[in-house]
């Protein structure tokens, strides 16, 4: 069955970086749109970035752009979301997503911007 798996979360001080992973079993990762969401306390799951099956096309919410990257390994079947000049509304539990037919969200990692 479809399984992602997310690491890198962690507590980051304002204008620091954190780079997230989420690696992915059972499905043709290479074949998949993939995605980060993130969901703040008391606020709904929103779109973050996401990144075409053969990651030659992203998107960002506007207001993570020019400071988050998504890039994926096919090879390694690993999606990563690269995070700088974190600000404190970037506080939130980000969650790894696979655009397959029965949907696919990993289990989340912390973010915590703070000094």
């Amino acid at each position: 069955q479809v399984q992602l798996v997310e690491s890198g979360g962690g507590l980051v001080q304002p204008g620091g970086s954190l780079r997230l992973s989420c690696a992915a079993s059972g499905f043709t990762f290479s074949q998949y749109t993939m995605s980060w969401y993130r969901q703040a306390p008391g606020k709904e799951r929103e779109l973050v970035a996401r990144i075409s099956p053969t990651g030659g096309s992203t998107n960002y919410a506007d207001s993570v752009k020019g400071r988050f990257t998504i890039s994926r390994d096919n090879a390694k079947k690993t999606v990563y979301l690269q995070m700088n000049s974190q600000k404190p509304e970037d506080n939130a539990v980000y969650y790894c997503h696979a655009a397959v037919p029965a949907g696919g969200w990993g289990q989340g990692t912390q973010v915590t911007v703070s000094s």
